[in-house]
């Protein structure tokens, strides 16, 4: 199975990380004990400019879950074909040449899913196999990656289309103060990442050799959402990045050790950029120290954390500034709740 191309859409309200923070000072006012405590905060958190699916102002038109939920489903399914569309055409494919349609989203619910709908506006062929995928989060870009190859190895003629699409921004929670949503407020960000696979193709993207899914029992707490009335309320342990340095590296060892490859042989590293504490735990943890995550740390600053997403943004910067000789090893690896990995060997 081969990677054949990567696509993304970005929303049309680009803010630097500056503007993003006073206009959260002036909302919360009084109600926020330190807005100091804040601009440290999403001063710290690695991020530049992200982009916004509402202007700043509207956001203050979303009173309710409910609201909120409809606006994501609408934002997805333009962003979404928007994807979609860019990740054919760089191949010189067709909307009815996809076989079958992966859709990761944590930031909204709908049903029917979002990748009915997208059949309905794109024109999708009527027998697409559909797999909408909820409940991941920053994890979801490479499980989806993992789950399209699974079904190439049974369909290897076949065109697949994986689609993440997150409008993070929907889900702050503008009565919650604790850390770990004055740090998510400071960090995620909207937008749309497709990856287009195939079987039998002797395109230029990476070639999937093999994968490895890692679970790390009772440790549910870790990351996800609490999930009420009010909708999606952020949690985030500091503990995740203890967790990574010390189970990380040696799960990578494994997987690599099962191929007869050690982290040397490896030229290309392709991680999830969660978030600057935890791209220096993987650091760590990997031995990395010679800027080997640098894509990782550049998508982080330019677009903040797209959750299921930037693993998928961070593979189409790759692709298209820093391809690796042919013949190269990649890894590719994101981590989410759970708390868990998924990780790609790839060869370039």
């Amino acid at each position: 199975m081969r990677i054949v191309s990567v696509a993304s859409a970005l929303p049309a309200h680009p803010y630097h990380q500056q503007q993003i923070t006073d206009a959260l000072v002036a909302y919360w006012g009084v109600k926020l004990d330190s807005p100091e405590l804040l601009r440290r905060m999403h001063s710290r958190v690695g991020v530049d400019v992200r982009h916004l699916a509402f202007s700043l102002e509207e956001y203050r038109q979303f009173n309710t879950w409910g609201q909120a939920n409809r606006a994501w489903l609408r934002v997805s399914e333009e962003l979404g074909a928007r994807a979609i569309d860019a990740v054919l055409k760089r191949p010189g494919l067709g909307r009815t040449d996809i076989d079958a349609l992966y859709t990761v989203s944590i930031t909204g619910v709908a049903s029917p899913s979002l990748d009915a709908r997208l059949a309905n506006c794109m024109g999708l062929r009527s027998d697409i196999k559909r797999t909408p995928i909820f409940g991941l989060g920053c994890v979801g870009g490479a499980v989806g990656l993992v789950r399209a190859a699974d079904y190439l190895r049974a369909f290897p003629d076949q065109v697949a289309v994986l689609l993440s699409v997150e409008v993070c921004s929907l889900t702050i929670q503008l009565e919650d103060f604790s850390i770990a949503n004055l740090i998510a407020s400071g960090l995620f960000a909207d937008g749309a990442v497709a990856a287009l696979l195939a079987g039998t193709t002797d395109g230029e993207g990476p070639e999937i050799i093999q994968t490895k899914s890692v679970f790390y029992p009772e440790t549910e707490e870790m990351m996800g959402w609490d999930i009420s009335e009010k909708g999606f309320r952020v949690v985030l342990s500091p503990k995740l990045p203890d967790l990574i340095k010390s189970r990380f590296g040696a799960d990578v060892d494994c997987f690599l050790n099962e191929h007869g490859l050690t982290r040397p042989d490896i030229g290309s590293w392709v991680i999830h950029p969660g978030g600057p504490k935890i791209l220096e735990a993987v650091e760590a943890a990997l031995g990395l120290s010679g800027g080997e995550l640098e894509a990782s740390w550049e998508c982080l600053s330019n677009c903040g954390n797209l959750s299921s997403g930037s693993v998928l943004k961070v593979l189409e910067e790759v692709i298209a500034w820093r391809r690796p000789a042919s013949g190269t090893f990649g890894v590719i690896a994101a981590m989410g709740p759970g708390f868990c990995a998924e990780l790609l060997l790839v060869r370039w």
